[in-house]
């Protein structure tokens, strides 16, 4: 497991960077242009490291400034062909798939999880198709909006902002998810009101049976069980190698049936619906976020006690 580093240095610590490299056990493949990047002027490191020491190469880097007055960009290798990469894995601390590279998921969340017209058109989307699920009462419908919501992103980067200390990225991913479920439910509901109006369904949607979709407004222990183990899952999938894990945490969870749930609801006056969808709701994101934080929590407790590399490079003064 390779990830190829670019790292854009300014010309007077282009020889702290090639000792850094040199230094790492994990570094397969290192290539220097010098002159080579032009906004910002600097030289060009070309990289490819394991996985496990990726973390700490960035965080010595960051300590040089490189962040601040150059660039690092990092990418997933899809395959190498060569001994150096071998032996690179080989000597690095740890294991591939269960290294955490903290800048990566930092910037991945809290890119996934803005609120953007895109994260409120797909959580919208999923909700409405939650709310026809309850009233067509279809198991199959209700997994299509679970997969479509994207609202785990914005529980995961509230999470490592925590765990972090990145209050901005904490506020964006807090707004959204705040903002995401308000217009989302907003507009289900509008929409459940004009099918009202048109004849489509009426309140006794909320009073018959529902073998299918009936667990949404039935919140109980096991909602928080489902909630911690898929908030567990989320952020492991999240911080390894192995991301296909996450669309088993999407159909876990039922935060999105909960809103299209609350959506009808309101749009056809039932409280004692309303409150069972909304204490649903409200578990499951509550069940995520806690799972999430104890999860991460671990991993950087656990990240922090594999030897390192690297000795100390001392942090160059903010300008």
């Amino acid at each position: 497991m390779l990830l190829h580093l670019r790292v854009t240095c300014p010309p007077d610590r282009t020889e702290q960077v090639r000792e850094l490299f040199g230094a790492d056990p994990g570094t397969a493949h290192l290539a220097l242009v010098r002159g080579g990047s032009v906004a910002p002027e600097g030289d060009l490191f070309l990289a490819d490291v394991a996985r496990e020491s990726a973390d700490g190469l960035i965080v010595a880097l960051r300590d040089l400034g490189v962040d601040r007055d150059g660039g690092i960009a990092l990418e997933s290798v899809d395959a190498a062909v060569s001994h150096s990469a071998e032996v690179a894995e080989e000597r690095a601390p740890g294991d591939g798939a269960d290294a955490v590279v903290w800048e990566q998921v930092i910037r991945t969340t809290a890119s996934d999880s803005s609120l953007s017209v895109s994260f409120v058109a797909f959580l919208t989307i999923a909700t409405m198709l939650a709310a026809v699920a309850i009233v067509n009462d279809s198991a199959i419908l209700v997994i299509g909006a679970m997969v479509l919501g994207p609202d785990f992103a914005p529980i995961a980067a509230l999470a490592v902002s925590v765990v972090h200390g990145r209050p901005s990225v904490a506020r964006s991913a807090a707004l959204a998810l705040a903002a995401g479920f308000c217009i989302a439910i907003g507009v289900t509901t509008a929409v459940a009101a004009l099918g009202r109006v048109a004849g489509w369904f009426g309140t006794e949607v909320l009073a018959a049976d529902r073998p299918a979709t009936g667990f949404i407004t039935q919140p109980d222990r096991w909602s928080v069980v489902i909630a911690v183990l898929a908030g567990v899952a989320g952020v492991l999938s999240l911080t390894s190698a192995k991301s296909g894990a996450l669309v088993g945490v999407f159909i876990s969870v039922t935060t999105v049936p909960a809103a299209g749930d609350i959506a009808l609801s309101l749009a056809l006056g039932g409280r004692g619906e309303l409150g069972e969808a909304a204490a649903q709701l409200g578990i499951n994101l509550a069940g995520l976020l806690l799972a999430a934080l104890a999860t991460l929590a671990v991993q950087r407790w656990l990240w922090r006690r594999v030897p390192g590399t690297l000795p100390p490079v001392p942090r160059r003064a903010m300008r």
